[in-house]
């Protein structure tokens, strides 16, 4: 069994100013005991950012998780997503095949719209393991995907004139050292 590492602080968002974007939760109502508790983490996590606003979608399974995303997406009002979903192992091999189609969805969304997705699709055994990673001994997944997605979102909106500037000065410092 693997062992959780520490993670290092994220100095990013530490010194970060508070978010004045628009951000979507999307979450699946399959194993709602579980998605309720990380879709509420979520939430709670990007208004103690100071978000704008706050879309909710709701949807049935993580199956409907990529085409949600890709709606909500094409409507370009939101500068950043989460899903929420999770998957809890049955008798066959469908956790397998449902989190993969799932998960690919979504990287796809991400791409294709150039849109933050923060992924919070458990996929584990049993309910004890998804409530333990729903605010449990293994933190809440709802916040590591929101604290992702509003990582991300900053760093589409942080002005790039400034990472211009500097590859600008030392172009200008290359070219005047030959």
């Amino acid at each position: 069994m693997a062992t959780r590492q520490n993670k290092k602080p994220n100095k990013a968002l530490a010194v970060s100013a508070p978010s004045t974007g628009r951000f979507a939760i999307i979450t699946s109502r399959f194993n709602e005991d579980v998605t309720r508790l990380m879709h509420d983490a979520a939430k709670a996590t990007l208004a103690q950012h100071k978000v704008e606003s706050i879309g909710e979608f709701w949807v049935p399974g993580a199956w409907e998780l990529p085409y949600a995303a890709q709606v909500i997406a094409e409507h370009e009002e939101y500068d950043g997503l989460i899903a929420l979903g999770c998957i809890i192992r049955g008798e066959t091999t469908h956790h397998e095949h449902l989190g993969r189609a799932a998960t690919d969805g979504l990287m796809e969304v991400s791409l294709r719209f150039t849109i933050p997705i923060g992924f919070g699709l458990l996929t584990t055994d049993t309910l004890e393991q998804a409530l333990a990673r729903a605010g449990g001994a293994h933190g809440n997944k709802g916040v590591d995907a929101a604290l992702s997605a509003l990582e991300m979102a900053r760093m589409e909106r942080r002005d790039m004139s400034e990472s211009l500037d500097d590859l600008r000065g030392m172009m200008d410092m290359l070219q005047s050292s030959r």
